[in-house]
């Protein structure tokens, strides 16, 4: 039996009804609008309409005689004086605008019982700590009053801190680095775990700032930063650790992100940088980063210890002079590099002492890159051969005068095995990974004033260039583009930054194996020569 269609009016019914709605809706809210004045004084008028009667009912009845007839004394004389009417209503009309408003409830002063709970708590952990026997009139007692010790406090949503000052005595030896990782380790523990804080000792004053760090972006892929010549970005940081922005495009739009820019070159005070970390921690990361920076200057050259190819994409490049990932390869690279120094610094000496510019040759950068020396260290000694990172003494002696700079990048477990030419000149610092209180001090040479949480994203570590202050660091994301974990975002951020082939692609496909290396750029002949020395690409 077929069925029957149902009308027309009952198909189209319901959206007839809500656009109807739609239509009454507006209507209503154009209603209110226009006459909002004349609502507002009816609920004035009606609430003084109430007060009165309720101060009519509060009066007693043998004084209700003398006030009707003050009323109506007042009325008598209100009609009786020029314009006393309508001044009377002007009245009338504004008392009852005024007592018809929208009133909000006050904001409530002071913290709940809940938030009072957990300050005294602080407290009463602190007492062990801010106090001593001798003290006549202890700031920090048992029991004592909170509120003295901390006139400053903010709770976020979830009812913790977020933000706290604490007053303490001025005994406390605020000076001692061990006393003040006490302080900072129990108020971590008492204040909520999980979260990153910030610790601002203000030894004169005597006086804590603890505050609640947002979480640093980890959407910033690579990008062209807007950075002058001899400066690299090595990643962004909390607003209150720079006075400097730089704008980004993110996942989230355009904003702006203070970074932490790392400067080289002849005027600079941290010529070379060392990295630190645990594996897949993003140190890899970094130096792909600071290569992708470092082309569209200069030229690099990059040891791959590791031998992984995580640099393949780089191969062949313009502005790449070397890829080597064997012990050979980078011997006689890094010898290149370190005669490349000297004839630099020869070729710019004679060009000051006749009284010309120094050749453009030497001011252009020369970068050199080691990712993992420590591997092949390793495989020199079981050789029986010098240790690559004895070639490292010249670049990294008389790099910046000749505008050579190195970056070593190794795990913390390897550190020992670097040479103490390295360690000397790599003034500049980046920790990445989770890290120990003590190794990010054996590292940067100085604890940070933020505490690590346990869940810590690649590429997020800790910075300090030279004997400025720590810096929380979170760097670019910059993965490889040939590997197939790497998102499409991130691959095309990554391959629109790669400079032209200066090779064809079927040569520069393959990446150099430990076991098979490439031939190495051969050194300078002659030091007097004023041109630089190309070095062939790796093949």
């Amino acid at each position: 039996m077929a069925r029957r269609p149902l009308p027309r009016i009952l198909s189209n019914g319901t959206a007839s009804i809500a656009r109807s709605r739609e239509l009454a809706r507006s209507a209503a809210d154009s209603a209110t609008d226009v006459l909002h004045p004349l609502i507002t004084i009816t609920r004035g008028l009606r609430r003084l309409a109430a007060a009165g009667r309720r101060k009519w009912a509060d009066t007693p009845k043998d004084k209700r005689g003398p006030l009707l007839f003050l009323v109506a004394s007042v009325v008598l004389v209100v009609a009786l004086v020029p314009y006393g009417p309508l001044l009377a209503l002007i009245s009338l009309m504004a008392a009852s605008a005024w007592a018809g408003r929208e009133r909000t409830a006050p904001a409530p002063t002071g913290p709940d019982e809940a938030q009072v709970q957990r300050l005294q708590a602080l407290y009463e952990a602190l007492v062990p700590y801010f106090s001593v026997p001798e003290d006549p009139a202890p700031l920090f007692a048992h029991g004592g009053e909170w509120d003295k010790a901390f006139p400053e406090y903010e709770f976020d949503g979830t009812g913790r801190v977020s933000r706290l000052v604490v007053h303490y005595p001025a005994y406390f030896t605020d000076g001692e680095p061990e006393s003040r990782a006490r302080i900072e380790q129990l108020l971590h523990a008492k204040a909520g775990r999980g979260r990153e804080y910030h610790f601002a000792w203000d030894e004169e004053a005597n006086q804590l700032v603890v505050t609640v760090l947002a979480p640093l972006p980890t959407d910033i892929a690579a990008q062209r930063f807007v950075t002058a010549p001899g400066e690299t970005v090595l990643g962004f940081t909390d607003e209150t650790g720079v006075q400097r922005t730089l704008p980004l495009a993110g996942s989230e739009g355009p904003r702006d992100v203070p970074p932490v820019v790392w400067r080289t070159g002849i005027r600079s005070t941290e010529p070379h940088l060392l990295v630190a970390g645990q594996p897949g921690s993003g140190t890899t990361t970094l130096l792909r980063s600071i290569a992708l920076q470092a082309l569209q200057y200069g030229d690099v050259l990059i040891v791959e210890g590791s031998g992984t190819g995580d640099y393949a994409c780089l191969t062949g490049r313009d502005g790449v002079l070397a890829i080597e990932c064997g012990l050979a390869g980078a011997l006689a690279s890094l010898e290149w590099a370190a005669h490349e120094t000297e004839r630099r610094l020869i070729a710019a000496n004679r060009a000051r002492q006749a009284g010309h510019p120094p050749p453009e040759d030497t001011k252009r950068p020369l970068w050199v890159l080691l990712d993992h020396p420590s591997a092949l260290g390793h495989l020199a000694a079981a050789d029986g051969r010098a240790d690559p990172q004895s070639l490292l003494q010249v670049p990294l002696r008389h790099g910046r005068a000749a505008n050579v700079t190195v970056v070593v990048a190794d795990q913390l477990d390897s550190l020992d095995a670097l040479s103490d030419p390295v360690h000397q000149h790599t003034r500049a610092r980046v920790v990445l990974g989770y890290a120990t209180p003590d190794q990010v001090v054996d590292v940067l040479g100085a604890p940070p004033h933020t505490t690590p949480t346990s869940d810590v994203p690649p590429g997020r570590g800790y910075a300090r260039l030279g004997a400025g202050p720590v810096h929380r660091l979170q760097v670019p994301a910059t993965p490889d583009p040939y590997d197939d974990a790497t998102s499409e975002a991130h691959r095309r951020a990554v391959m629109e930054l790669l400079p032209e082939r200066s090779t064809p692609p079927d040569e520069t496909d393959v990446v150099t194996s430990t076991s098979t290396p490439a031939p190495a750029p051969a050194p300078t002949p002659a030091p007097e020569a004023t041109e630089a020395q190309p070095v062939p690409a790796e093949g």
